[in-house]
């Protein structure tokens, strides 16, 4: 948690190995991203990360289904298609797989790139503000997939917020101020893994 400008999605960019700390070790997947050169972090990024950004960042020449298929399919997953319907029925849009972003809501394309980050099954998914863009109503109903989403899969959940009740949500809370955790905030123990 932290308020706008204290560092939040910086963190998260250094953890997922898109930004490189000016100090300090990282690792992600047992792996020192700090070593790593950029195709490298690119590698270990598409074996193990998926992602959810507040601004969907979906591709504009590709359909619904297209673009949540595209990161298995440049994975070498043959069954990419089949696993993008399966998602598309999950996050509520199947009769929308051949929609483009622009025929989209926001809160449709926020869908969409949820059933894209979970689709190559990540061990760790990174959420930065995923609700931000959206209405309040909108904003729960993409909240309660990707929780739901990420207790199927089993996959751990590192989510940015500014907003206390999602990061109640979460099984951990740390506080970001100036560019610094400055604690851990106490949180009630829950069955899902994640860290906001």
């Amino acid at each position: 948690m932290g308020a706008s400008g204290s560092g939040k999605s910086t963190l998260l960019g250094i953890l997922a190995g898109l930004d490189t700390a000016s100090e300090g070790e990282v690792f992600l997947a047992g792996q020192p991203l700090h070593q790593l050169d950029e195709d490298a972090r690119a590698g270990l990024r598409a074996s193990h990360v998926g992602f959810v950004f507040q601004s969907f960042l979906l591709l504009p020449g590709l359909t619904a289904l297209e673009n949540i298929t595209l990161p298995a399919e440049l994975a070498g997953i043959r069954n990419a298609k089949d696993r993008g319907l399966e998602l598309l029925a999950q996050v509520g849009l199947s009769e929308r797989r051949d929609f483009y972003p622009t025929q989209l809501s926001g809160g449709e394309q926020q869908r969409v790139a949820i059933a894209r980050a979970f689709i190559t099954q990540p061990n760790i998914l990174f959420a930065d503000e995923p609700s931000a863009n959206l209405d309040e109503k909108t904003g729960l109903l993409v909240e309660d997939l990707l929780f739901d989403l990420n207790q199927q899969q089993g996959t751990t959940l590192v989510l940015v917020t500014h907003k206390a009740e999602l990061a109640e949500r979460c099984q951990q809370q740390y506080l970001m101020q100036h560019g610094q955790l400055e604690q851990q905030l106490p949180s009630e123990p829950q069955e899902q893994r994640h860290v906001g």
